[in-house]
């Protein structure tokens, strides 16, 4: 029957869409970045977006001001809904005057203030490209929130300034369907200089 091979063939085409498993080794998937000054979002850093992401410059609120979270302020946000999800794997950068050079310093700061009820925190050291990186998983527990869900984020200092990705997604489900597209972004990770 031709049911059983379009089925599998649709579970494929969805999990490359949304940064499946799939994504991350597919060569389609690794064709576009974001980061490089030709790019929607320039930023200290470059990296690869999964399939279907689609990233776009966070503008000033002329009203509100910018949205900041310790010494870093939202500058790029990547919307996983073109591919099947929902969620952004977002981007907050401070530059170098802005005294933002240690990441671990600066990613629990900006924890503290994504997530201000959270459990299940931890820290880790790792690399994220050829940076040296602080990383962090959590479930935020807030009260707005029907259930906690889980988080992550990851900063570097790199030239140009400190840069934090951060995943969230609607719930723990989404979450962990955008995982993929978050580890291809640490993976591929490199001065925006290197293009």
């Amino acid at each position: 029957m031709t049911t059983e091979p379009m089925e599998k063939s649709e579970a494929s085409e969805k999990s490359e869409a949304s940064g499946g498993a799939g994504a991350a080794s597919s060569p389609a998937a690794r064709t576009r970045s974001v980061g490089a000054q030709d790019t929607a979002c320039e930023l200290p850093v470059a990296f690869d977006l999964a399939a279907s992401w689609e990233p776009e410059a966070v503008k000033l609120d002329t009203e509100f001001g910018a949205l900041t979270h310790g010494p870093v302020t939202l500058v790029c946000e990547i919307d996983a809904k073109p591919a099947g999800n929902i969620g952004f794997l977002r981007v907050w950068t401070a530059g170098d005057d802005d005294g933002g050079g240690d990441a671990r310093a600066a990613l629990e700061a900006f924890v503290a203030e994504e997530a201000q009820s959270r459990d299940a925190v931890a820290f880790t050291e790792t690399q994220a490209g050829g940076f040296p990186a602080a990383e962090v998983g959590y479930l935020n527990t807030s009260e707005f929130l029907d259930e906690p869900k889980k988080e992550r984020a990851l900063a570097v200092s790199a030239p140009g300034g400190l840069v934090v990705l951060h995943l969230g997604g609607l719930d723990t489900e989404e979450h962990e369907a955008m995982l993929p597209a978050y580890e291809l972004a640490k993976k591929t990770l490199r001065a925006a200089s290197a293009g």
